[in-house]
C-alpha cells in the first residue's frame, strides 16, 4: 500500500489534506517582534547616554533571544512532530496491509469492527474507524469521530497512499490517518492492489509530542533572564569605556569654559574619540593663542593709555596754570583775545578732567586702586559734594540726618557726583538725590524727571566712552563717568542699577553698598 498525504489543518475539526512528507509547521504562537515591542514598552526610561547604549544593547539582545526561541521552538516542534507522524504512518501502514489479507469482502459490521479493533492494537494510542459502504465500525463505539474531517474523507477517496491531516480538538493536537483497503496487498506490493471498498482511519493523539515542544520552549525561555541580566552588565561596562573619554573631554570643556586656556585632554588610540579628543586640543590651542595675544594687545593698550595719561599730566599741569592767568586777566585783552583766552582754559580743563578719568580708569583696569575706608555721615558727605560742584540750587535733597557708614568718602564723591551730573546734563529738572539706609545696605538714588532711557541706550549706559547719541563727536563728559561710578561701587561690595522705565519718571539710578565696608588687606 502506497502513502498520500493532505495538507496541513489549524482549524478546530476541519482542514486541507496534505501529503505526510510536505506536511506544514505550525507556527509558534508568540511572533519574536511582538515579543521584542512588549519588552521595550517595559524597561524604564533612562536619560543620557550611557542609559540609551544600556537600552539598545539590552533590547538588542532580548530581541535576538526571543528570536532564537521562537526560531528553536518551530524547528523542535516540527522536529517531533514529523517523527511521531512518521512512526504513526508506517505502524499504520503496516498494520492495515499485514490485516487486508484477512478481510474478506464483502464484509459485515462484526468483521469490520475486528479489523479496526486489529488495527488499533499495532497503532499507538489510535481510534480506528473502518468504513464499508454504508456502515461503519470502530474500536471504540463511543469515541468522538468528528475529528475525521470530510477534507481527510474526500483525499481517501480520491488517493491509494496513506493521507494524513493534522487537526486541533478539544484544545489538544491530533493526528488523523486514512487510507483506502486494498485486496491481495502484501503479494502485490510493488503493484496496484485491487480495491475493496473498504476506508480505514486511525486517529493519533500528538499531545506528548506537544508537551515535549513546550518543556523546550520554556527552558529556553528560563535563559532568557540570564542573557538579558548578562547583556546589561556587559552594556554597562561597554558605556563605562565609551564614556569614560567623554566624560573626561566635558570635564576639559567646563575647565576651558572657566578660563583655564591650558587644558588638554590626553589622545589614546585613532578612532572617532580619539579624533575629537585632537580637535579639542587644537582648538583649545589655537583659543589659548588668540586670547594670549588678545591679552597682550589689550595690555599694551592699557600700558599705552596709562602712560600717555601720565605724560599729559605735567604739560596740562602747565597749560591750566598760564589759561587761569589768561582768564583771569581776560577783561584786560581785546575782546577777541579774551574769548580766546577763556576757550583755552575751557577745553584745557576739560582735557584735565579727561586725563584724570582715563588715569583713573586705567588704575581699576591695573587692580591698583585702594579702598581708604572711615566712618562717614553720609548725608553731611552727599551734601558736600553737591556744595562742591555749585548744584546745591538745581537739585533736591532727601537726606536723612544720622545715616553712618563706612566707606571711602573720596570715591562715594566720585559717585554721587557722576550720577547727578549724568542727571544734571541729559534729564529733565528736577533732579532728586535721596538717601536711605536699610538691612545693613546704603542706597543712595539720583532720580530725573526726562523722557528716561531707551531700552537700547539703557544696555551701554555703563560701558566706557558710550555716548548716546552717536552724530555727536563731544560732549561735556569723558565718556568715562559711569564706567567709573560703576567700578567704584563694586570697589565697596556694592552695584549700580538703573531702575525700568516708568509713567512720569525719567532715569533712576541706585547705588547700593554696605553699610560697613571692610578695606582689603
Amino acid at each position: 500500500m502506497r502513502t498520500t498525504r493532505s495538507s496541513t489543518a489549524k482549524s478546530r475539526a476541519r482542514g486541507t489534506a496534505q501529503s505526510a512528507p510536505k506536511s506544514a509547521p505550525n507556527s509558534a504562537p508568540t511572533t519574536a517582534a511582538g515579543t521584542a515591542a512588549r519588552a521595550r514598552a517595559r524597561l524604564p526610561r533612562l536619560d543620557g547616554l550611557r542609559g540609551r547604549l544600556i537600552i539598545t544593547v539590552v533590547v538588542v539582545a532580548l530581541i535576538s533571544a526571543v528570536t532564537a526561541t521562537a526560531l528553536a521552538y518551530r524547528e523542535s516542534r516540527d522536529a517531533v512532530l514529523k517523527r511521531a507522524q512518521n512512526a504513526a504512518v508506517d505502524d499504520f501502514r503496516n498494520r492495515v496491509e499485514r490485516l487486508a489479507g484477512e478481510l474478506d469482502v464483502p464484509t459485515d459490521p462484526r468483521t469490520m469492527a475486528r479489523f479496526a479493533t486489529d488495527v488499533s492494537s499495532g497503532v499507538r494510542g489510535s481510534l480506528v474507524v473502518a468504513q464499508y459502504r454504508d456502515f461503519t465500525a470502530a474500536s471504540d463505539p463511543s469515541a468522538d469521530r468528528t475529528r475525521i474531517t470530510p477534507e481527510l474523507r474526500a483525499a481517501v477517496r480520491t488517493h491509494t497512499r496513506v493521507s494524513l491531516q493534522r487537526v486541533e480538538h478539544g484544545g489538544k493536537p491530533w493526528l488523523v490517518l486514512g487510507a483506502p483497503v486494498g485486496l491481495d496487498a502484501p503479494a502485490r506490493r510493488g503493484g496496484s492492489a485491487q480495491p475493496s471498498g473498504v476506508e480505514i482511519f486511525a486517529v493519533v493523539s500528538l499531545a506528548e509530542e506537544e508537551r515535549d515542544a513546550a518543556d523546550l520552549v520554556r527552558t529556553v525561555q528560563g535563559g532568557l533572564v540570564p542573557v538579558v541580566l548578562l547583556a546589561a552588565v556587559l552594556a554597562l561596562l561597554a558605556a563605562r569605556t565609551v564614556l569614560r573619554p567623554v566624560r573626561r573631554l566635558a570635564r576639559a570643556t567646563r575647565r576651558l569654559a572657566a578660563g583655564e586656556l591650558s587644558i588638554r585632554v590626553e589622545e589614546k588610540g585613532r578612532d572617532e574619540l580619539a579624533e575629537l579628543a585632537h580637535t579639542f586640543n587644537e582648538t583649545a590651542g589655537a583659543l589659548e593663542h588668540t586670547v594670549g595675544e588678545l591679552r597682550e594687545q589689550e595690555a599694551l593698550a592699557r600700558r599705552f593709555v596709562a602712560d600717555v595719561s601720565h605724560e599729559l599730566r605735567t604739560p596740562l599741569a602747565a597749560m591750566t596754570m598760564v589759561s587761569s592767568v589768561l582768564e583771569e586777566d581776560a577783561d584786560q585783552l581785546t575782546p577777541d583775545t579774551a574769548h580766546a583766552a577763556r576757550t583755552v582754559s575751557t577745553e584745557t580743563a576739560k582735557l584735565a578732567r579727561l586725563v584724570d578719568d582715563l588715569i583713573e580708569i586705567s588704575r581699576f583696569d591695573a587692580r591698583a586702586v585702594t579702598l581708604h575706608v572711615h566712618e562717614v555721615d553720609v548725608a553731611e558727605a552727599v551734601r558736600a559734594t553737591l556744595a562742591a560742584r555749585g548744584w546745591t540750587d538745581r537739585v533736591e535733597a532727601d537726606l536723612p540726618p544720622g545715616i553712618r557708614a563706612r566707606l571711602d568718602r573720596r570715591r562715594l564723591d566720585v559717585i554721587v557726583a557722576n550720577l547727578v551730573g549724568n542727571a544734571l546734563r541729559h534729564g529733565t529738572p528736577p533732579v532728586r538725590v535721596t538717601v536711605r539706609a536699610a538691612d545693613d545696605r546704603l542706597t543712595v538714588s539720583v532720580a530725573d524727571h526726562g523722557p528716561g532711557l531707551a531700552p537700547e541706550v539703557a544696555r551701554h549706559v555703563f560701558d566706557r566712552f558710550y555716548k548716546a547719541d552717536s552724530a555727536r563727536t563731544r560732549s561735556e563728559g569723558s565718556g568715562l563717568g559711569m564706567a567709573i561710578a560703576l567700578e567704584n561701587a563694586r570697589l565697596h561690595g556694592g552695584t549700580i542699577d538703573l531702575a525700568p522705565p516708568a509713567p512720569g519718571v525719567g532715569a533712576v539710578f541706585t547705588l547700593r553698598i554696605p553699610l560697613r565696608t571692610e578695606a582689603p588687606s
